[in-house]
């Protein structure tokens, strides 16, 4: 999966969906819309036409903006679309959260929302690794679970990431997908990078009897 995050989308617009065909990937359009449900309706019309696989929506926009995220991308012909549904940012933690008024504790917060948008129709979640367990045990396999503020095993912190995980620690918890963006991108041999990740992906999902 080819992921076209908001930065990227900004610089170059629609066309940033075609590398996933100049690739032979399904592009994770990751550009997480929160607004009322009538422009959130016609921008994932827009995503679907594109060709996007996955488009990423804020759960915290309610159940009328996710029921009509939902509707829309499953009435558009042709398309393949499935909304995402983003729980608590990964930069955020229970201080953050308290300062925006939120009392229950964060993976509550993250389960909270997840159930809203399951109840909305969406079955695929953005959470951090840290949240995945939880949100496995709540919403059981049909869930699909995609983890970011996923880093190498031996990393330091020092980012805006406050919840993180290794990639094999996230597939241990749960993840279907994981997210990876700085580790690869800053790294002084990206290739390099993204291979290893590969293989620490790969053996945990050995030990998870899916390798």
């Amino acid at each position: 999966m080819l992921k076209v995050g908001l930065e990227l989308f900004v610089e170059v617009g629609p066309s940033a969906v075609e590398l996933g065909r100049e690739v032979g990937l399904p592009v994770f359009l990751d550009l997480k819309l929160h607004d009322i449900p009538e422009t959130v309706d016609r921008a994932v019309a827009r995503a679907a036409a594109l060709g996007a696989r996955w488009l990423t929506v804020h759960a915290s926009g309610g159940p009328a903006m996710l029921r009509r995220a939902v509707d829309r991308a499953h009435a558009t012909a042709g398309a393949s679309l499935e909304i995402v549904a983003v729980t608590v940012l990964t930069s955020l933690d229970e201080g953050d959260l308290s300062a925006l008024g939120v009392t229950s504790d964060l993976e509550a917060h993250v389960e909270r929302l997840a159930r809203l948008a399951w109840d909305a129709g969406v079955r695929a979640f953005v959470c951090s690794p840290r949240e995945a367990a939880r949100l496995r045990r709540a919403l059981g396999r049909k869930a699909t679970l995609i983890t970011p503020g996923v880093r190498p095993a031996g990393t330091a912190g020092g980012d805006d990431q406050k919840r993180t995980m290794t990639a094999a620690d996230a597939v241990a918890a749960g993840a279907d997908w994981v997210v990876v963006g700085r580790p690869i991108r800053d790294a002084v041999d990206p290739a390099a990078a993204a291979r290893s990740l590969t293989l620490e992906v790969e053996h945990a999902l050995a030990a998870r009897g899916e390798g």
